[in-house]
């Protein structure tokens, strides 16, 4: 049961972490993926299947933009992504909501 209530919270706070480390440099999904589990101290040990659909839909949405490597001799060609302006708008004031929304809990909790 308690799997539940975590994933149901962890959802709710992807999108801004990935705003947040793509507004560190431009990466391609394996790479957030992995600096996301090791940030986190392996709190967030996302799929591709989790992780790619939050990307689509920020690029939508026009949070961020993407574009392909160039294939090297032994490299395949990657698609990385990094945060537009409307992007770096959009983490600042999920960062406000974010500390109101802990705040919140935080007070109830008590």
């Amino acid at each position: 049961m308690q799997e539940k209530y975590e994933r149901q919270m962890k959802k709710g706070v992807l999108d801004m972490l990935v705003l947040r480390l793509l507004m560190e440099k431009e990466q391609y999904g394996y790479q957030l993926i992995m600096e996301l589990r090791e940030k986190s101290g392996d709190t967030f040990c996302l799929k591709e299947g989790t992780l790619y659909p939050i990307l689509y839909r920020l690029e939508d949405e026009g949070l961020v933009e993407s574009r392909w490597s160039e294939a090297g001799q032994k490299q395949i060609p990657r698609k990385y992504y990094l945060v537009t302006d409307k992007g770096q708008q959009t983490l600042q004031e999920m960062k406000l909501s974010w500390r109101q929304i802990a705040d919140g809990v935080e007070r109830v909790m008590k």
